[in-house]
């Protein structure tokens, strides 16, 4: 029994964080409130990156063709449609979609205010996106003025969804032409556009009349089974002109991604952001841990003088910030769930917590307790008995 004491290790690091339990609660305070902003500063972040490839997601496609002057979606330039038809005569291309692809003013039928909607016009009969519902319900496009509206748009564009389940003919005006809603599809919005909307490529045409009839601004590229991507991607640019840019869909929204990251200030923005909640966090821990060595250094001394080395008095303080880190980063990652649950409903953009942020979080929150312990142990390495008594 007397060997079971003798081996048991005294939880001196907890025991001295909860001493005081009120200093205690402001330390995990101050460090759930850093890790929540960085959790937030980098959710939308991400969650702005992955919003501007929403539609880009959807497409049918394992190639696609673009215009090398495009920079963004929110400014597609045009490119001829026949590049399209040369592609074909790659053996290992087996399909293609030719696809318009252009903003245009939206008239909520309700308040008549307008916003500006992604219009995407392409033939009906011609696979668009992977979701096989759509194949059923692009047939209804073959009719002039018809259009079918993402219901996940965001209320500004009116209760189209809900008028037309009740049964309501839902007709509106785009780019000042009258246009019917005949039928419903869910995409979700996108950072450059808040509402999509589907039309046949005669539609859009007569929407956008000063639109050249043999330009596209997307062509979709669908390949053999087994065919490598990259590979094709490398032919097709050997063989057509470079008036077109090709890219595998990875590609494709990676080029997107891009666009927002590095020709805006939205990166910079939120990165800063996460960065400033990580100072912060730095601070309020620092203080705490040195606050805490400092009420106890004739105890650290005490300890010293009996023979305990200094580096298993600066271990306690290294358990005391590890303890923080973890006692800090669980309320911040579930306040985090319900931030991001609040920020889905509200903008609709797809801010999910993920297993990489998390960590990436966690290991910030460690670093910063962790640096802060080690600016702590400064003052008790310093620390001489003899002058502290």
């Amino acid at each position: 029994m007397s060997g079971f004491w003798q081996r048991r290790r005294i939880p001196l690091a907890w025991l001295l964080l909860t001493r005081q339990p009120g200093r205690l609660a402001v330390a995990l305070a101050g460090i759930a409130f850093a890790g929540i902003l960085m959790f937030m500063q980098l959710g939308f972040r991400d969650g702005l990156f992955d919003a501007s490839v929403t539609v880009h997601k959807l497409f049918d496609a394992d190639l696609v063709l673009m215009s090398p002057r495009t920079m963004s979606s929110i400014g597609m330039a045009g490119f001829p449609r026949r590049r399209l038809v040369q592609a074909m005569a790659d053996p290992a291309v087996v399909g293609t979609t030719p696809v318009h692809w252009n903003l245009m003013l939206w008239r909520n039928p309700e308040t008549r205010r307008t916003r500006s909607i992604l219009t995407i016009g392409f033939e009906p009969g011609d696979p668009l996106f992977t979701d096989p519902s759509l194949a059923a319900k692009a047939h209804v496009l073959n009719q002039q003025g018809r259009v079918l509206f993402d219901e996940l748009s965001r209320p500004e564009f009116g209760p189209i969804a809900s008028w037309f389940r009740q049964g309501r003919t839902v007709e509106t005006e785009v780019a000042g032409k009258r246009v019917r809603v005949a039928g419903l599809v869910a995409l979700g919005p996108s950072f450059g556009a808040d509402g999509n909307m589907l039309t046949s490529r005669e539609t859009f045409l007569r929407l956008m009349p000063n639109t050249s009839p043999g330009s596209i601004e997307l062509g979709l590229i669908r390949l053999q089974n087994g065919s490598d991507p990259r590979l094709v991607a490398e032919r097709l640019r050997q063989t057509l002109p470079d008036d077109v840019a090709i890219y595998t869909k990875q590609g494709f929204e990676e080029f997107e991604k891009n666009y927002w990251r590095s020709s805006t200030a939205i990166g910079f923005i939120f990165t800063l952001g996460a960065a400033m909640g990580f100072i912060v966090g730095c601070v309020i821990v620092y203080q705490i841990l040195y606050s805490d060595v400092s009420d106890h250094l004739p105890e650290y001394a005490t300890l010293m003088a009996m023979g305990y080395r200094l580096i298993n008095l600066l271990g306690v303080v290294a358990r005391e910030g590890l303890l923080l880190a973890v006692l800090g980063y669980l309320p911040a990652w579930f306040a985090g769930q319900g931030l991001y649950a609040l920020v889905r409903s509200g903008t609709k953009l797809p801010v999910y917590m993920n297993t990489e942020r998390s960590l990436l979080v966690f290991v910030l929150i460690l670093a910063m307790c962790m640096g802060s312990a080690a600016m702590a142990m400064r003052k008790l390495g310093d620390a001489d008995p003899a002058e502290i008594f």
